[in-house]
């Protein structure tokens, strides 16, 4: 336990015990000038409590400490009005009333400033806490739309290979080949990462990747083609470019696991009058894939799309999926078209 630490566990108990001896010290007759330097060291007493110590505790410490600080005059008051008159009655409890009150009110703004500060700080934490969750979030989305892609990239050429392997072993090459720049592309992702923790402690970080990795991305899935438009990438500011790559990855994604077997991907990347359009479709997949992928979009979708749909939103474009009427699938992203420099 750090010395501070075990300073701030003091502040409750020296609270409590100073308070219990202003108010011993007044039933016993203190000199008043005793009892007045009490109170004042209670002031910061009190503060230090309601900042730091454990509710419980500060609770107990401050209500003892206001009643030392509030009734150190009482004594003094009684004596007084004991030596000028022998008057009593209702006269005598509001004026010793009046009297704690007004000397409980530093006592009151005290223990209020150390509230004030403990809520700051609590919100401050909560601030960090929520903080911290978008931060896990963003790195979930960062694994589930890059590293996700390539590892079933990965297993898909994998479960090629063992098929062709032995009757041809010369068509292995190339899927072997795949697979070890789907894994290179997996590291790289997962390098992403790791920059974006380090950055969150102020170490360096690294680009997300745009557009201009789509080409490798579609050439990296067997069979897809990219039709890109002129201008079409330079169209969308940073934000939107990052959500449009995320976008190809997830929808290319959904492809190999649940339309294996699609005769023809297709990725289509054009300006628009309503922007900037990427859209990425694929046949009707073998062996009824497409009516499991129709049936996770109707109950929500993935929770990859679901991220998706959100980050293209925030980007200000809107994301929108489903049948192509032709027995295949379309994943459509509109994005506004705003230069790199935002304008």
């Amino acid at each position: 336990m750090s010395v501070k630490l075990r300073a701030r566990l003091l502040y409750a108990p020296l609270a409590l015990v100073t308070g219990a001896l202003c108010l011993a010290c007044s039933l016993a007759g203190a000199p008043a000038a005793w009892l007045l330097t009490g109170a004042v060291l209670l002031l910061p007493l009190l503060t230090l409590a309601a900042r730091w110590a454990p509710a419980r505790r500060a609770v107990a410490a401050c209500a003892v400490g206001v009643a030392g600080v509030a009734l150190w005059p009482v004594p003094f008051l009684l004596d007084a009005r004991a030596e000028f008159s022998s008057e009593g009655g209702w006269g005598l409890w509001l004026e010793l009333a009046g009297a704690a009150a007004f000397w409980s009110l530093p006592a009151l703004g005290a223990v209020a400033v150390g509230c004030y500060l403990r809520f700051q700080a609590a919100r401050l934490r909560h601030a960090v806490r929520e903080a911290r969750r978008d931060q896990q979030l963003e790195l979930a989305r960062d694994l589930h739309d890059f590293v996700a892609h390539d590892v079933s990239a990965i297993v898909v050429q994998a479960q090629a290979a063992r098929f062709v392997a032995d009757g041809d072993p010369g068509r292995a090459l190339p899927a072997l080949e795949r697979i070890e720049a789907a894994g290179l592309s997996a590291l790289a992702s997962m390098d992403r990462t790791v920059h974006a923790l380090r950055a969150a402690v102020g170490g360096p970080t690294a680009p997300a990747p745009g557009l201009d990795a789509l080409p490798e991305l579609v050439g990296r899935f067997d069979g897809a083609v990219l039709e890109a438009g002129p201008g079409a990438p330079g169209a969308l500011s940073r934000e939107a470019d990052a959500a449009a790559y995320r976008v190809a990855v997830e929808a290319l994604t959904n492809v190999r696991r649940h339309a294996p077997g699609a005769s023809a991907v297709r990725v289509d990347l054009r300006r628009a009058a309503a922007g900037t359009e990427l859209a990425v479709s694929n046949s009707a997949p073998a062996r009824g894939s497409r009516s499991l992928l129709a049936r996770r979009w109707r109950q929500g979708g993935g929770t990859g799309l679901a991220g998706l749909r959100e980050r293209v939103e925030a980007a200000g474009g809107r994301l929108d999926a489903g049948p192509d009427g032709a027995g295949g699938w379309r994943v459509l992203a509109v994005f506004p078209a705003v230069d790199r420099d935002g304008r």
